[in-house]
């Protein structure tokens, strides 16, 4: 430091405060504004992009509840559907059901006047069979009774009884 001291020289000196002013005017003039405007560009331009991302954050908010928006209302219809093809197969099975029991209460109703006409059927011929019968055998008694003369006296005189006492 002392030799820088004693070594001054003022020539030197001016000289160099002459290039230093003069390379800062020349720095201000052509490098300083293109500087300062691509830094204010830049900054402007973080700005913007600042400001987009509050819009796009803000958007995407907008989306997000619009999205929880529509997916509740899609459950809901959902559960609507679900609700209402429970319904609807609650009533096909019930439906089903109350047809079978109907069907199932004709058919026995069908076998019951089957088993009544079959059984009333069997009845008449039953009592064809036993009229048949006997007439038949009152036939053949008659016939034996008859054929024999002393039977035949004897039936008269029964008959002629039996009316007196009635």
């Amino acid at each position: 430091m002392d030799k820088l001291i004693s070594d001054f020289s003022l020539g030197l000196f001016f000289w160099q405060f002459v290039i230093f002013v003069g390379l800062i005017l020349l720095l201000k003039k052509f490098a300083w504004k293109p500087i300062l405007d691509i830094i204010n560009e830049r900054e402007e331009g973080i700005k913007n992009a600042l400001l987009s991302a509050e819009i796009a954050k803000r958007d995407m908010q907008n989306l997000r509840s619009d999205n929880e928006k529509l997916l509740a209302e899609a459950r809901s219809d959902r559960e609507a559907m679900m609700k209402e093809a429970r319904e609807i197969k609650e009533k096909m099975i019930s439906d089903a059901k109350a047809e079978a029991q109907v069907a199932g209460q004709k058919m026995i109703e069908q076998a019951k006047a089957a088993i009544e006409s079959e059984k009333n059927a069997a009845m008449n011929e039953l009592k064809i069979q036993v009229s048949t019968l006997s007439l038949e055998i009152a036939e053949k008694l008659l016939k034996e009774e008859l054929s024999n003369k002393e039977s035949q006296t004897k039936l008269v005189e029964k008959m002629l009884g039996d009316v007196k006492l009635n």
